[in-house]
């Protein structure tokens, strides 16, 4: 594990493979960590790449900062770790809140991404309905914890037949669920409740473009990501079939297979 500053916040990170392979962020979700991206780091170092994963502040091992955390201030400490390794630019990549952290990096700093991976996410602006609900889900996060919403929202993070058909997986969720700082979740969640509209950042995407969905994904469905396809037309789209919002831990070796042969055919 590795660490950085920005703005006297200390963040988390890990690497994997050779230095001089091709550099690859990956981006967790809520409410997770660094280790959600493991398995398909692994992966991904096996076939010469250097794949980064950092800890979003506010979860895992990263310094917690109560309050609100915007999208731009996410983005931000992103890139400022491709500075802290001295990475030009990178195959970014993120599931869920992770991927439109993604697609936030690419409109803020379109000249540190040479390709994207969007898994399990959307880019609509949040509905009014939306931002009322995720205001709230802080307010509870903070008032119980996370161990109620974790136990409520397993059978929604993985497809409900994977919760026992997978036990480590389900297993390895639940422990990122319920050891993330209710602090930390909850500034997440105040920054996503405005984040912006991605669709014109997504329709001026040259670079290439990985699109991966669960086929039984019910956060983030596979019309969701039929949605990004016809915005960048060029997009590879890869549907895992027997995995919900997580198909990286659900059927890692399909998903790992598509991350493999889409981030070694970028130049």
């Amino acid at each position: 594990m590795g660490t950085y500053e920005v703005d006297g916040v200390r963040l988390a990170y890990e690497e994997w493979g050779p230095e001089g392979g091709t550099p690859v962020v990956l981006v967790h979700g809520h409410p997770f960590d660094r280790s959600l991206w493991r398995a398909q780091a692994r992966r991904l170092a096996g076939a010469g790449c250097r794949v980064v994963l950092p800890d979003l502040r506010g979860y895992g091992e990263s310094q917690v900062v109560p309050g609100r955390t915007p999208f731009p201030v996410f983005a931000g400490d992103v890139v400022a770790l491709l500075d802290h390794l001295g990475i030009a630019d990178a195959v970014v990549g993120g599931v869920s809140m992770g991927g439109q952290i993604t697609m936030e990096i690419r409109r803020l700093h379109p000249e540190r991404v040479r390709a994207l991976v969007l898994a399990g996410t959307s880019y609509p602006a949040e509905t009014e309905e939306g931002r009322v609900g995720r205001l709230a889900l802080a307010e509870r996060l903070l008032a119980e914890g996370m161990g109620g919403y974790a136990d409520e929202v397993i059978s929604r993070m993985l497809a409900p037949y994977n919760v026992e058909a997978k036990p480590d997986a389900a297993a390895h969720v639940l422990r990122m669920m319920r050891g993330t700082d209710p602090e930390g979740a909850a500034a997440a969640l105040r920054g996503r409740a405005e984040r912006a509209d991605y669709e014109a950042t997504l329709s001026a995407v040259t670079e290439p473009v990985l699109v991966v969905v669960g086929a039984d994904d019910s956060f983030t469905t596979v019309a969701d990501a039929e949605a990004i396809r016809r915005l960048v037309p060029h997009a590879t789209l890869t549907v895992i079939d027997g995995a919900g919002h997580l198909p990286h831990l659900e059927q890692p070796e399909e998903t790992g297979e598509a991350l493999v042969e889409f981030v070694t055919g970028v130049d």
